[in-house]
């Protein structure tokens, strides 16, 4: 098993890959817009709030995941973020990778609907 920051680092591209396929799907166009787009998703501020839409439907495994990497003392928050929101950030992202790596996809897709299921849909312009 990765530490809880390898996973995070994971998670960072897990999330990255999604935003961006689900932005591409959803049929925003411009690679200028896209960017401009998906850095609205995967920012920390972002994923902390995205997080809200899916806690309550954590299992007890996922929830550790989550809890382990937002704990890490070793965190240290950039400028554009609270320490709050990177640190659960941190989590989202390792809980990602987590699922990534186990195969979990169907599962890893619920949840980042979840996460984002009112913001990707109306992009397309």
């Amino acid at each position: 098993m990765l530490g809880s920051l390898e996973l995070a680092y994971l998670g960072d591209a897990v999330i990255e890959l999604m935003v961006r396929y689900r932005l591409v799907a959803a049929g925003v166009t411009g690679v200028g817009r896209l960017n401009e787009l998906s850095k609205e998703y995967v920012k920390a501020s972002a994923q902390s709030k995205a997080l809200e839409n899916i806690l309550p439907e954590l299992d007890e495994k996922e929830a550790e995941i989550f809890r382990r990497a937002r704990n890490n003392s070793k965190i240290s928050a950039p400028k554009s973020a609270s320490s709050a929101e990177y640190r659960r950030a941190t989590g989202l992202e390792a809980l990602f990778a987590y699922l990534y790596l186990q195969g979990e996809h169907s599962r890893l897709d619920y949840l980042f609907d979840l996460c984002y299921r009112d913001v990707i849909d109306g992009k397309k312009e």
